[in-house]
Order: structure tokens, then C-alpha cells, then sequence
């Protein structure tokens, strides 16, 4: 007797839409410091290329682009190198990397100089929903112009700012025209919060600048395990879709931060299920076209 997929598994497989994930962590606890990780949480351990393979079985995913985890600035560039020599082997899903940096540095055109010629690295991301960076905090001259750099060096900017703070991070849009952003997250709503109105502004006003495309990833974690379904996440995937349109969306797992809400699979089996009415070719640049033809890959 042959084992292997029925007909019916085999043509499901068949008519899965591939995925790219533009939103992939990894770390090694005993290779890097990532002094936000507190120790007791569920992230507080080793999540490293064969366990991001086991989570994604079976879902189709074709590519991912890594995103960096905020490890100790004077492991930055050794994180950079780490992800390039995987991107350059060819052997897994990964083929492209944002990284880490701070653009209010000084020495921020030299650090970015380090990744000339780099084609796996695409972008640049500093996380800024930490107390370290208050509201307001990248309107400083100094950090506009750390990402004005970014536009000339042709690489892209990722935004991870609290839901409340948009209207700050539209500015700093305003002021970087030729520097291409990412919104990470959805912009981060809280799925805690009864009001998400100052989101939901910010989220349609920044959807308005050209230079922008979001991710519809990430804001789960943001519930707890057995605290969401799925029609509280349809409302924040819907108003980000409706506002930035069908070709300025990207998905992304944020694998493993997800799992403090959801697996991944349960994670993308949630939002096929809220965006399922939409057009399959809509459906299928979330998943995969709009992330090819943004990062180049």
C-alpha cells in the first residue's frame, strides 16, 4: 500500500496560496542578548530555524524575510552577518533580512555603510513602543535624519510604534518622502483596549501617504491564549486592508511573539478566514505578490 496524500489533500495543496512571511524572528539565547525577553515568559528560550519549520508545516510558506529582535546594540552588526550567511546558503525559507539599527546615532551613515552591496538586507527597523523611546521620540531632528539616509542608501524603514502614537509617526513620513516604510503590525491596536479610536485615525491618515505599506501581522499577541476569536481580529484587519488597498499589503506571522496569543497556524488560518470573501487575486497579494515586488525576491 502507498502512503502519502489523497487526491482530495494533494489537490487542496495544490490550490494553497503560497505564502511569504515578511515578519520572521529567530534567536539563539546562548548566541545573542536580547535584554527585553524577561526571564519566566514563554520567549524566554531558544527559537531557532527548525522550530520555525515545524510551525509552519504544511501552510505553504515559500519565503521569509527576517526581522531583527532588538538584541544589544553592540551585537548589531554580528546579527546582520548571522542572517546574510543563512539568506546565502539557500537552504531555507529565509531570503531576505531588516535589521537592526538606531538612526539617531551618530554614526548611524557608517553603521548602515557596513550593508552596501548587501542584497539580502532590505531595510533597517528600531522598535519604537518601549519606554526608552517616548511618544514624539522619532520626530528628534537627529532620528529624521538617520532616516532620510535610508532613502538615499535605497533601503526601507520599518515602524513598530504604539497604536496610540500614529499621528507622530505620520510626520515623521511627511518628513522622510523619499525613504520607502513598512507599518508593522497593523500599527499595533490593542485587542485589551475598548477604545481603539486614535488608532483607527491614525492607521486611514498614515494609508494616505504613497511611501507606505503596512503588514497585517503581529497586533494577536497584543490578546492572550483563549482570549480572542476570530471576529475580534476582523475589524483591525479590515480597516488596514480598506484603507491602504489590495496592493499595499504584506502578511506577516511575527513568529514566535504570536504564540503568546496563537499559533501560527492559527494565526493564518484566522485572517484567510476573515479576508476569504475577498478576490483570490486580492488574497493572493497579502500572502505572496505584494511582498515578491516589494522586497525583490
Amino acid at each position: 500500500m502507498a502512503f502519502g496524500l489523497t487526491s482530495e489533500a494533494a489537490a487542496e495543496k495544490k490550490n494553497m496560496i503560497p505564502i511569504v512571511d515578511t515578519h520572521q524572528h529567530l534567536w539563539d539565547l546562548k548566541q545573542f542578548k536580547l535584554p527585553w525577553v524577561e526571564a519566566g515568559s514563554p520567549l524566554a528560550r531558544n527559537y531557532v530555524l527548525k522550530d520555525y519549520s515545524e510551525a509552519t508545516e504544511g501552510l505553504n510558506v515559500v519565503k521569509s524575510v527576517y526581522m531583527e529582535v532588538d538584541v544589544s546594540p553592540e551585537q548589531q552588526l554580528a546579527e546582520a552577518q548571522f542572517v546574510t550567511d543563512i539568506c546565502k546558503s539557500g537552504k531555507t525559507s529565509m531570503v531576505a533580512a531588516v535589521v537592526s539599527g538606531r538612526p539617531a546615532a551618530d554614526d548611524f551613515g557608517k553603521y548602515i555603510d557596513n550593508f552596501k552591496g548587501n542584497k539580502f538586507i532590505k531595510g533597517i527597523r528600531q522598535v519604537l513602543h518601549v519606554p526608552a523611546t517616548p511618544p514624539g521620540f522619532c520626530n528628534q531632528p537627529e532620528f529624521v535624519r538617520g532616516v532620510r539616509l535610508l532613502g538615499e542608501r535605497n533601503l526601507s524603514y520599518d515602524l513598530c510604534v504604539r497604536g496610540t502614537d500614529l499621528g507622530h509617526t505620520a510626520k515623521l513620513i511627511d518628513s522622510c518622502p523619499d525613504t520607502r516604510f513598512i507599518l508593522d503590525h497593523c500599527g499595533n491596536p490593542d485587542l485589551k483596549s475598548k477604545d481603539n479610536s486614535a488608532w483607527k485615525k491614525g492607521v486611514a491618515e498614515i494609508a494616505l501617504k504613497k511611501n507606505v505599506v503596512v503588514k497585517i501581522s503581529g497586533f494577536i499577541a497584543s490578546s492572550t491564549k483563549g482570549g480572542w476569536k476570530v471576529d475580534d481580529l476582523a475589524p483591525f484587519i479590515n480597516h488596514t486592508m480598506d484603507s491602504f488597498g489590495p496592493d499595499r499589503v504584506m502578511f506577516g506571522g511575527d513568529w514566535p511573539v504570536c504564540t503568546l496569543a496563537a499559533t501560527y497556524k492559527e494565526w493564518v488560518e484566522s485572517l484567510k478566514q476573515v479576508v476569504k470573501s475577498r478576490p483570490e487575486e486580492q488574497q493572493k497579494k497579502l500572502f505572496h505578490d505584494n511582498a515578491v515586488r516589494f522586497y525583490g525576491i
